[in-house]
């Protein structure tokens, strides 16, 4: 969970990253449903794995509850425009990491929102001591590959042929990492 609200004023727009909270759910419905249809950067068509108002409730309630959890928002006017969610579990041996996930909708890009969001993921991850953040990104999303490099993250791999896009192809995953190791933790 975030502590403070983040302000940004970029290009004319000003906006907030926060946590989400429950009073989110309905748009963050909306939104996640909207931008499923508007990039082929994730891995859902439009419609796919619906998470319903009280399916986002539960999200943030379990969020909130585990340590390894982060779900913010980013908030134009009163209205959610995009969010990022960190992912941990409770195992042991995978405790250490978390995965990051971000989307935004496509009339607020140009903005910085999703390098903020992932700025202040970083921020959170680094204060927690989560010495992982990985993410899979499609390798034509080339501007997301150069900024998520600019803040750390290397390529650990790659998936072949993993989606199939709207143009009959095939397309490959990169999987990104960025670790948070202190002096004598290597």
């Amino acid at each position: 969970m975030m502590g403070n609200n983040a302000e940004y004023y970029v290009e004319n727009l000003r906006y907030v990253i926060r946590s989400a909270m429950e009073k989110d759910a309905k748009r963050l419905s909306e939104v996640r449903l909207q931008i499923d249809g508007e990039t082929e950067n994730l891995d859902r068509e439009r419609g796919e794995a619906y998470i319903d108002e009280q399916g986002f409730i539960q999200l943030i309630k379990e969020d909130i509850e585990h340590i390894h959890n982060l779900f913010l928002v980013a908030e134009v006017d009163g209205m959610v425009v995009g969010f990022s969610r960190c992912e941990g579990n409770k195992l042991k041996r995978t405790s250490h990491k978390v995965e990051f996930g971000v989307c935004v909708l496509k009339d607020f890009w140009g903005y910085g929102i999703g390098q903020n969001l992932l700025k202040e993921s970083i921020k959170w991850a680094d204060l927690n001591d989560i010495k992982k953040i990985y993410l899979n990104v499609l390798e034509t999303n080339v501007k997301a590959i150069k900024l998520y490099e600019k803040y750390g993250f290397e390529v650990e791999g790659v998936i072949k042929k993993d989606k199939l896009l709207s143009d009959g192809n095939y397309y490959n995953t990169v999987i990104m990492g960025r670790f948070n190791l202190h002096e004598g933790e290597l």
